[in-house]
């Protein structure tokens, strides 16, 4: 039988894909930092891109080796590439610490970040 507890225990899965929930959260603030070009080409599908995204950022593979299901990789990049310019991430970032905290919040004791994928320190003069 699960308790309340067991449920509040249980660790959430991992996301690979945006959840419709958090994509209409997250889609009026693209809507209103990155609105569609009135001229050039059509842009791809923002929720598709960011979901090629989330696949770059957890499997660390090379842009030219996302899977077929994405976006093409130049595009999810450029997209990419033009939210940072804008400072979007940022903004999507704090509507979702505000969302968590809501929820009770994240417990940063188990949380850990690996600096092993950064480049080495050059040898240079000892």
């Amino acid at each position: 039988m699960n308790t309340q507890q067991d449920q509040q225990d249980k660790p959430l899965p991992t996301i690979w894909r945006v959840p419709d929930e958090l994509w209409h959260n997250i889609q009026p603030i693209l809507d209103q930092l990155d609105p569609p070009a009135k001229t050039g080409r059509p842009r791809i599908d923002p929720r598709a891109a960011l979901d090629g995204m989330i696949y770059r950022m957890r499997t660390g593979c090379q842009w030219n080796q996302l899977p077929k299901e994405f976006p093409d990789d130049a595009s999810v990049h450029r997209t990419m590439q033009r939210w940072i310019e804008r400072d979007i991430f940022p903004s999507v970032w704090s509507f979702l610490v505000e969302a968590c905290d809501e929820l009770g919040g994240v417990d940063f004791e188990w949380q850990s970040a690996d600096g092993a994928m950064g480049k080495p320190v050059s040898v240079g003069m000892m």
